[in-house]
């Protein structure tokens, strides 16, 4: 067995491409569009992972664009995707610049959440070891749901 990838639904493809490449680093690696199916595909990999997705067409983020509106609730339901990065805090106030709301801040120097313009929940986590402990993670609260 050869884990290949994970789908989620978006509505807003801009939005979606906007998040996932120029904020979290992912490239797109190919993409589909069925006009009798009224969808589009989009394979993103992460940046480690783009040139073996490419071969291999594995690990990949599959983004479903659907032609027709459509409302997706909940975002969790599903669970979470993970990514690994080399400085958690580096990452977060990155992102946080860009304005992601960091929902579960890296208190622990190892683990943080925030959420996909659909409400996907999305795990970072360092990577090795937890980094110490740093201000003004180690005291930053919770923010919304993650």
């Amino acid at each position: 067995m050869r884990y290949l990838h994970t789908m989620v639904r978006v509505s807003d493809v801009d939005a979606s491409l906007d998040f996932y490449c120029n904020k979290l680093g992912m490239r797109e690696v190919r993409r589909y569009d069925n006009e009798k199916g009224r969808f589009t595909l989009i394979f993103l990999a992460a940046p480690n992972d783009a040139g073996n997705a490419a071969q291999t067409k594995a690990p990949l983020l599959e983004l479903t664009h659907n032609w027709d509106p459509e409302d997706y609730d909940g975002g969790r339901n599903f669970g979470h995707l993970a990514f690994e990065v080399d400085d958690i805090y580096e990452t977060c106030a990155r992102l946080q610049g860009e304005g992601v709301t960091i929902n579960r801040p890296p208190r622990d120097g190892y683990m943080a959440f925030i959420r996909s313009p659909d409400n996907i929940s999305i795990e970072l986590l360092q990577k090795g070891e937890s980094l110490d402990k740093k201000e003004p993670w180690a005291s930053m609260e919770n923010t919304g749901t993650w």
